[in-house]
């Protein structure tokens, strides 16, 4: 029992390898037209005819395609036929086909893995469908009008160009990056670079590895790029390809000066305005200005970003100076450095002022008694000049002017000049020189005198001052109980 159980099984696996193997053979074709898909009509059915008659048949391709395992072919082998181009050709023998639909008591069948074992080469139509970058070879053989598919191979695709190009907008000399990595299926590509004229200014070749390449631009103005790739077989890609970049005109700064030449500017203000500047594409968001020395050294900067960018500046030392602007506008571009953005001038400390001086003097003279000497009481006021022989350090002063005592005869009024050299220290001053006095009595005498003052700012600008002082006088050559001199004043400097 067990050993015809045995060969019972044994029997089953050898017809089921025996089955598997029948199927797995290449089927040999070795006649045509027995079993046709479409009638063909005459002896040399043409391409259109050809057509025409799977346009007719298409419900029966659909399922043919369907059971084939192609069914999303279909469509497409249905939209390309209409264009397609038939080309004719000869199976040869022992060639093999993927698979052939063809009619079997009206139903449509599919016959897989074909080789054609006929007698002679078979005459046929071949035509190419192309889906998803492959490539579906057809052919069809004239007797019998039945589809095959003989192979599938990739198809080449078309390149497909990517330019980007940033920034959009830049300023001169600013790096442009254009970049071509994006693009598709390309074997090589290239960019072209032309000017707001049309003019190339620059062409580059590139390539999937190096899709980058970076340029600048030394003058304003749109740029356009053209790109273009072409891919293995240098067919070139029809999609457009283009970007544009505008490079920003840089501002144009114009400084003016409140003062050329700028003579006893020390201490008063000066102003310099950039309000005239402009930007052609755009507008001025900030002004900076900067300050130089003789030596090119920078002594102050201002930096304003407010209409109509203007920087008033007080020197507090005479001497040459440069001052430049330079303008931003709203793009980041600054205006170049020249003549009209940059002022070279000599600034100059006032040293002549006139003087105006006036207060109490106690003047001393005879009283004809037994000490022989009284003082009267009296007021003075006198005009001059003031000179700076070295600013804050060093002056000169010359003054006249009259005394007047409040009591009269035997007193009267006497002139009074002096000269002194003074000494400045900060707000205080003190000075000595010589000085004449007519005489304020009839038994004085008029004579020179050695004067001494000292006195300290109460109020000073760089063109004006006020100042208190005391002032001593001491005859030279006369009696000093007769002759001598105290003064209290304010002196005016304009």
């Amino acid at each position: 029992m067990n050993r015809n159980r045995l060969v019972l099984y044994l029997t089953i696996v050898l017809l089921v390898f025996l089955t598997a193997t029948s199927f797995a053979e290449t089927k040999k074709l070795k006649r045509i037209g027995l079993y046709t898909f479409v009638e063909v009509k005459g002896q040399v059915p043409t391409p259109e005819v050809m057509k025409m008659l799977f346009e007719r048949y298409a419900e029966d391709i659909k399922t043919g395609f369907e059971e084939a395992g192609y069914g999303e072919l279909y469509q497409p082998f249905m939209d390309q036929l209409k264009t397609a181009e038939f080309k004719q050709e000869k199976i040869a023998v022992g060639d093999k086909l993927m698979w052939m639909l063809f009619k079997s008591q009206g139903k449509v069948k599919v016959a897989q893995d074909i080789e054609w074992a006929g007698n002679a080469p078979l005459d046929a139509f071949s035509v190419q469908v192309k889906k998803d970058w492959k490539i579906y070879d057809f052919v069809i053989p004239k007797p019998c009008g039945n589809i095959a598919l003989r192979s599938i191979t990739q198809a080449i695709p078309p390149a497909v160009c990517s330019l980007v190009v940033v920034p959009e907008r830049a300023n001169i000399n600013d790096p442009i990056t254009v970049d071509m990595s994006g693009t598709q299926n390309a074997k090589s590509m290239s960019v072209d670079v032309f000017d707001a004229q049309g003019q190339k200014v620059a062409t580059k070749t590139l390539t999937p590895d190096s899709p980058k390449w970076q340029l600048k631009f030394d003058k304003s103005g749109e740029y356009t790029f053209k790109g273009a790739a072409v891919n293995m077989e240098d067919i070139a890609a029809t999609n457009p390809c283009l970007s544009k970049t505008y490079i920003n005109i840089p501002p144009i700064c114009k400084l003016w000066t409140s003062c050329l030449p700028c003579e006893d500017y020390v201490g008063r203000p000066i102003t310099f305005d950039a309000s005239g500047s402009t930007d052609p594409d755009g507008q001025i968001v900030k002004v900076v200005f900067e300050l130089f020395d003789a030596s090119g050294k920078v002594l102050d900067t201002c930096v304003t970003t407010r209409k109509p960018f203007v920087w008033e500046k007080v020197f507090t030392k005479p001497g040459t100076y440069t001052i430049s602007a330079t303008a931003y506008d709203n793009d980041g571009a600054k205006s170049a450095s020249n003549d009209q953005n940059r002022i070279t001038f000599e600034v100059t400390q006032k040293l002549f002022f006139w003087q105006a001086a006036g207060g109490l003097m106690l003047s001393a003279g005879y009283n004809g008694g037994l000490t022989g000497s009284t003082y009267v009481l009296g007021a003075f006021l006198r005009g001059g000049i003031f000179y700076w022989i070295n600013p804050d350090k060093w002056s000169l002063t010359l003054t006249g002017g009259g005394d007047m005592p409040f009591k009269g005869d035997p007193w009267k009024f006497a002139f009074l000049a002096e000269g002194l050299v003074n000494g400045h220290y900060k707000k205080s001053y003190a000075g000595i020189g010589l000085g004449l006095s007519t005489k304020s009595q009839s038994v004085t005498k008029t004579g020179m005198d050695i004067v001494a003052q000292v006195g300290t700012n109460v109020f000073q600008t760089w063109t004006k001052f006020g100042s208190l002082f005391l002032e001593f006088r001491a005859p030279v050559g006369r009696t000093f109980k007769y002759n001598n001199r105290f003064g209290l004043g304010f002196r005016m400097l304009f």
